[in-house]
This record gives C-alpha cells, structure tokens and sequence, in this order.
C-alpha cells in the first residue's frame, strides 16, 4: 500500500455524527472477535461468498452446502454476510481504517440511512461481480474491500481537492490531496486485475464495489451536495 490515510481536512457540514460509519466498524469487529472464538473459527466459511456454489443455486436458491459449509447457508444472503468477515487482524484494519477517514464525509453528502443502503449495495456489487469474473472459483471470499471501495470512489468523485494526511509507504508523513491518495488506489486495483497477480486478493471485487458506488453517488446524494469539490477554494 503506498499511502496509509490518517485523517483528512474534511468537516462535516449536514450531520452532527457519523452513526452509520461508526456502527459499521463496530459490527465489522464485532463480526471479527466472533470468527476468533469457539464455533466461530469453524462456521465463519459458511457465511463467505464462493462464487461456484453462488452461481450454482443462483440468489434465491437457498444454501449449495459446499465443502466449507458447517453452517446451511442459503448463497443469496452470503452476499451480504461476506462483507462483515475477515481473514486476519490486518485484512480489518486496512479497511477499517479506510472506511473511517473517508466514510463519514461519504455519509454526510448522502444522510445515514442512503449512506447505510449505499454501502450494502456497494459490497454486494463487489460479491457480484467477482463471482462473475471467476465463476468455477471454489475460494470464499471474504471481506469490506468491495463496500469500502464503494466508499472510496464516491469521496473521491465528491471530495478530491481535500487535504489528507498519510504515511507514504508506512512511514514518511504527508499532506496531498484526496486525488492522489485514492487515485492511487484506484489505479493499483485496475493494474492488479489486468496482471492477475496475487490471486489471494479479491481485485474484482473491489472493482465491482469502485463501480457501484461512483454510480450510486451521483444519484443517492443530498439535493445541492455538489461533484467534484465544486466551490470549494483550495487550501
């Protein structure tokens, strides 16, 4: 990762608390503490998506009882559980971390309730779309990285003058704009799914999430909220 975001100079201007933000991080530990104990460990597979047992039974199919399976899942709902696991403590704090710099101005342009609607449809957009990709893939997946890339693309079409402050590759501190760190991003995962390097990463994923949600941005913000940083004066 080049940049690592700290915080950005980015202040609410609709809402007073980011509710919705600050609920999601809680339940996407809640979820991790949940896969690190007991039946946990064992049922948490269950609950990821594999695109071959997804594309199976199709979304209202009810569960395909794969090899993963300790749990009878039905395939359609993984697509929204998928998205509160993790495969370890640092898989979360990247997106954790992510969704808390960048999410709260994501939920301000929209209101909470958009704002909790939009991310589901982001993560699931993400599930979908790489269980299309790779149809006969019989890997789980498992992660925010689709919701949050959601997150991601629409604080970039709305806030990409704003100053963030970041680590540049984890250790020198900087202070540049929104359009460098998360087009830096962007531009990794476009990269990455053309290469098809590191298959342990769901890179279509993130671009299925990247893709719903500067969709989604355009339509579910608050009547006025303009593109683009438009009106605002550099800093």
């Amino acid at each position: 990762m080049v940049f690592i975001p700290l915080s950005d100079d980015n202040p609410l201007r609709s809402i007073r608390f980011q509710w919705v933000t600050v609920a999601l991080i809680a339940a996407n530990v809640a979820a991790f503490a949940w896969q690190s104990v007991g039946l946990g460990q064992t049922a948490a597979a269950s609950f990821a998506v594999v695109p071959s047992e997804l594309l199976q039974v199709g979304i209202i199919g009810g569960p395909a009882r794969g090899p993963y399976d300790t749990v009878a899942v039905p395939e359609g709902y993984t697509l929204l559980t998928y998205m509160f696991l993790h495969g370890d403590i640092l898989h979360l704090l990247s997106n954790m971390l992510f969704l808390w710099v960048f999410g709260d101005n994501v939920e301000d342009a929209m209101g909470h309730i958009k704002f909790l609607i939009f991310y589901v449809a982001c993560g699931i957009a993400g599930g979908l779309v790489h269980s299309l990709m790779l149809p006969s893939s019989k890997l789980p997946l498992i992660g925010a990285s689709g919701a949050v890339a959601g997150v991601i693309a629409a604080y970039l079409i709305l806030h990409p003058r704003v100053m963030v402050w970041v680590l540049a590759f984890r250790f020198i501190p900087l202070r540049i704009s929104a359009a460098w760190v998360l087009g830096v991003w962007v531009a990794t995962q476009l990269v990455m799914v053309l290469l098809n390097q590191a298959d342990q990463v769901a890179w279509w994923a993130h671009i299925g999430g990247m893709v719903a949600g500067a969709i989604l941005i355009i339509f579910m913000r608050r009547p006025g909220v303009p593109l683009f940083d438009r009106g605002l004066r550099p800093v």
